[in-house]
């Protein structure tokens, strides 16, 4: 006999992560895969962050630093902020969680666009809170809509800048605008894992918010840009005080020793950095030009993905492209659109001649 579940559980939709590419491969009898699903950095990890972990793979017998004191200090320094004002969280995912344990009560409404990054509609249901779901405008956030739908029972709002799955991003007067009419009693959760990428300069930097006195949560990440995906980094920029509630609810020894030591050590690789913007805007622009020159359309990005319309049942041309060795990524809502992560020169151009012959049959 199984013990029932708590009725919020059972509304609960399972993340489905992109698909891995071992998996794939038993699954298709393929030998060469290229996964373009994940928004994971294709140059790989950073080369000191990898130095790092084998330096101090020996020491992994040892519990790791409970608070993340260096790594802390090294944010902070960089942000000039105190450390007191940074929480670390096992991927910024556990930081979400983190904040929908320490803030929500039953029947408190949770704001976001959609469609959005999927953790947080769930995350809201598994606290007994509404969550409550404005949809984009022309693939952006409709900042107006959202603003119409803040009520007294609105206690987080979330802003995933640039949004996932369509890499658009609300500017800074937008933001300005709408913090003005956020009441006092509400939180607004900047989510920023793809702000290193931007390159418009009316993108608004979620810590000036902080700055001036705001109620805001910002969540950056090292999975993306410094390629740490698979250790599992992120990290919470708010007020000290709400950084130490939410340390109640976190997990002790939430991010492990080699993780710690990684983030430490890409923090300091500029020259990584820079090599993966590089690769990302020139990787863009061959994928704007391949899009084009096919007549597919797509929506510009301020991220390491890009949002098409295949002009065909997405489903049917992700098992398609999958068949070709060619992972990339679906539903997402749209009955034609699918995400393609930016990757090196190589694998953008296995990606549009695979996408070219599932077009054409």
């Amino acid at each position: 006999m199984v013990v029932k579940l708590r009725g919020c559980v059972e509304t609960l939709s399972v993340y489905q992560p992109g698909k891995p590419i071992e998996e794939v491969k038993r699954e298709l009898g393929l030998e060469e895969i290229v996964k373009l699903a994940s928004n994971e950095n294709p140059l790989g990890p950073s080369p000191r962050a990898v130095a790092a972990v084998t330096q101090a793979a020996t020491g992994m017998h040892f519990y790791p630093d409970g608070s993340t004191c260096r790594l802390r200090e090294a944010l902070a320094a960089r942000l000039g902020l105190g450390s007191e004002a940074i929480i670390v969280g096992n991927g910024s995912n556990e930081i979400l969680q983190m904040l929908s344990v320490a803030l929500l009560d039953p029947g408190d409404e949770v704001l976001m666009p959609v469609p959005t990054f999927p953790r947080y509609e769930p995350l809201a249901r598994l606290m007994g809170a509404v969550p409550v779901e404005v949809p984009l405008k022309e693939y952006r956030m409709d900042i107006e809509a959202m603003a119409a739908r803040l009520s007294p029972k609105t206690k987080l709002v979330y802003l995933c800048n640039p949004n996932n799955p369509t890499g658009t991003i609300a500017t800074r007067s937008e933001i300005d605008w709408f913090m003005e009419r956020v009441g006092p009693d509400t939180m607004v959760v900047f989510d920023e894992a793809y702000y290193e990428y931007v390159t418009r300069p009316d993108y608004p930097d979620g810590i000036d918010y902080l700055r001036k006195g705001y109620s805001v949560m910002v969540l950056r990440t090292f999975s993306k840009m410094y390629g740490l995906a698979g250790l599992r980094v992120g990290y919470g920029i708010g007020e000290a005080s709400l950084i130490a509630e939410l340390n109640r609810v976190r997990e002790p020894f939430n991010v492990n020793a080699l993780a710690q030591e990684a983030a430490l050590a890409a923090l300091t690789d500029e020259e990584f950095v820079s090599l993966t913007r590089r690769t990302n805007e020139e990787g863009k622009n061959y994928l704007y030009q391949a899009f084009t020159a096919r007549g597919i359309s797509f929506v510009e990005t301020e991220a390491n993905f890009i949002f098409f319309d295949a002009g065909r049942e997405e489903k049917v041309v992700f098992r398609r492209m999958l068949e070709q060795g060619v992972i990339i990524r679906g539903g997402f809502g749209y009955p034609t659109h699918l995400r393609v992560t930016i990757g090196t020169a190589a694998q953008n151009a296995r990606f549009v001649a695979a996408l070219s012959r599932v077009l054409a049959e």
